[in-house]
């Protein structure tokens, strides 16, 4: 587990955001990888509204978004003294549209330590490093997988089925900060992949869509993701994930899945 400084995600040009090798998919050369790109969004929704704390994202990806650029525009959508939210496109430098998002964000109220359900979460201490799930990217060069650090709970590991595991990631936007929130987006758009229910070799389970839900901002640089995905034989398919940090839950990631054989 390296702690040298990794390459960002992306870098900027004027208003274009353009992919750097950990931005990559693992499915072409050309494309992003939609973890990153959401953090892109979720940037995009914070600067616009910065006064309260953003608590929920919904994406729904339109089409591949490449890593060549693309711009993020964010609009407000409501607001009021508790809540506001925004509306997110992102297109492609052809302005085609690539995704569209909605976000919420809730005014922060200092309360005293409310009564809440702790369940138990996986320790990083006990957890030991490896290897991203996708083995086998449909291109030759560097890409997500390889370029974020793994690490598994005792008796976890990278096998189809329901899954845990830890992930840090570089940052989101060479020379910017990354928010809390844009550092969870990443690994939130992984479950489908973690807790994928057969090997990508045999099947495709792509996620048209990501929500991700938080009651906590993360306050560490490991966030783990515990998830399970659900296949019905009409090809539709849901996985829902519980997102940690180092000290417990912060949040949740939802995501319907679009099954296909391969085989």
């Amino acid at each position: 587990m390296t702690d040298t400084e990794p390459q960002a995600f992306f870098q900027r040009d004027d208003d274009w955001y353009v992919g750097n090798d950990p931005a990559r998919g693992p499915w072409s050369a050309d494309g992003c990888h939609a973890g990153p790109v959401t953090g892109v969004i979720a940037a995009a929704a914070e600067r616009l509204i910065d006064d309260k704390q953003l608590v929920r994202l919904t994406v729904n990806y339109v089409r591949p978004v490449p890593m060549a650029g693309f711009a993020a525009i964010a609009e407000p959508a409501g607001s009021g003294r508790t809540a506001a939210s925004a509306t997110i496109t992102l297109r492609d430098r052809d302005g085609k549209l690539c995704a569209t998002a909605q976000s919420l964000h809730i005014t922060l109220n200092e309360i005293p330590e409310p009564p809440t359900a702790r369940p138990s979460a996986p320790r990083f201490e006990e957890a030991s490093e490896g290897s991203f799930p996708v083995k086998a990217p449909l291109h030759d060069l560097p890409f997500f997988g390889s370029e974020v650090e793994a690490a598994y709970p005792p008796g976890e590991d990278n096998e189809p089925g329901p899954t845990t595991i830890w992930m840090r990631c570089p940052p989101i936007v060479d020379g910017e900060p990354t928010s809390p929130f844009q550092s969870l987006c990443p690994l939130a758009d992984c479950a489908n992949g973690f807790a994928r229910n057969a090997d990508f070799t045999d099947v495709s389970c792509v996620n048209p869509d990501l929500t991700i839900l938080v009651h906590r901002l993360p306050r560490s640089d490991w966030l783990a993701s515990k998830g399970v995905s659900f296949w019905e034989a009409s090809g539709i398919g849901s996985t829902q994930a519980t997102l940690y940090d180092t000290d417990g839950v912060i949040g949740s990631a939802l995501q319907s899945l679009v099954i296909r054989p391969l085989t």
